[in-house]
């Protein structure tokens, strides 16, 4: 149920909008009045189930576990990935704005993940 009065047309609308408004004017009048129906229905719905407090700690735990346990169960894959992003460090002129470049960009990235897991549904 919409209690709001309909909002006039601005001048920078485009046709769909004014469009609608036309076909809302045109039907207004065959409003049925459910006297509180709506109201009352939307106050009995029961509130949205909330996640448990501990759900991002546990994923947290959880995915630091897998990192973990794949760094121990493969550690020869480990090493040769690092021992291949070594070669292309060393193999590449490395410059101070380079080495500022790529402590900012890790920067980033982990602020931007830190916000993905950090942040309130």
């Amino acid at each position: 149920m919409n209690d709001r009065p309909p909002s006039t047309a601005n001048a920078d609308d485009d046709c769909l909008d004014a469009a609608l408004r036309a076909e809302a004017r045109e039907h207004r009048a065959a409003y049925v009045d459910d006297a509180g129906f709506t109201a009352r229905v939307m106050a009995a719905l029961p509130a949205p189930a909330a996640l448990p407090a501990w759900r991002r700690p546990a994923l947290t735990a959880l995915w630091a576990a897998a990192g973990l346990g794949i760094a121990l169960a493969l550690p020869g894959t480990v090493v040769d990935v690092a021992h291949d992003i070594l070669g292309l460090i060393v193999g590449q002129r490395v410059s101070l704005a380079g080495i500022a470049a790529g402590v900012a960009a890790l920067g980033v990235a982990t602020w931007a993940a830190a916000a993905v897991a950090l942040r309130e549904d």
